[in-house]
């Protein structure tokens, strides 16, 4: 009796957490394991994804879906959701590169089979139900902007090359940027290619 309840306190926290994860969110079983013993928190998350709140997508790897409102189906986690958990387990960083970041901030609507990472941890390839990711260990000054949609923006940027970044791409990053994201790109601004900085300081409203 004393397990049972043990367990049932251990997969209320769970929930919680999972909860104010919101919708969408994927991470590793391990992630709990600061709210009981090993063997509890396996049982919680077996039960839970037993009655549905939670969707294994991977060893240990587990999914609280999201939903499509006006269709009612379930969505499938995302790529970059399921590559920042990765990160996560292996205490690194990630940022969508080429194609992928492009697609991302809304200057491609090309959708890459495989999606490509940069990492500051090891490279590898991992597959993941439909989803097929690369990461790529670079160097650390790559990935010295501290801003997650910075580092998105340079790498954009990388990919649709400055030639083709005309006052289109300049409005459209304008108005898709959140005011929090240009305020630390302001602070990123030195980490970006000497090339790009006029681009980004146009998209943060201090270049011509």
């Amino acid at each position: 009796m004393k397990q049972k309840k043990a367990i049932k306190g251990i997969e209320g926290r769970i929930i919680a957490s999972i909860i104010h994860r919101g919708r969408g969110a994927v991470f590793f079983g391990t992630e709990f394991l600061n709210m009981g013993r090993p063997t509890a928190v396996r049982q919680a998350l077996s039960r839970l994804a037993r009655v549905g709140t939670i969707k294994r997508i991977g060893t240990s790897l587990y999914y609280y879906p999201s939903f499509n409102e006006k269709l009612g189906g379930e969505l499938p986690p995302s790529a970059d959701a399921v590559a920042q958990a990765i990160a996560r387990r292996t205490d690194s960083k990630v940022v969508a590169s080429g194609a992928l970041a492009a697609n991302l901030l809304g200057l491609s609507t090309q959708v890459p089979a495989q999606r490509v990472y940069l990492t500051d941890g090891p490279s590898r390839n991992i597959n993941i139900g439909a989803y097929s990711l690369k990461f790529i260990h670079v160097a650390p000054r790559r990935m010295a902007a501290k801003g997650k949609i910075s580092s998105l923006l340079f790498e954009a940027l990388r990919y649709t090359k400055p030639e083709n970044v005309n006052d289109d791409v300049i409005a459209r990053l304008q108005k898709a940027l959140p005011p929090e994201a240009k305020k630390q790109l302001r602070k990123d601004l030195r980490h970006g290619a000497i090339w790009m900085r006029p681009l980004l300081a146009r998209i943060i409203g201090t270049g011509k």
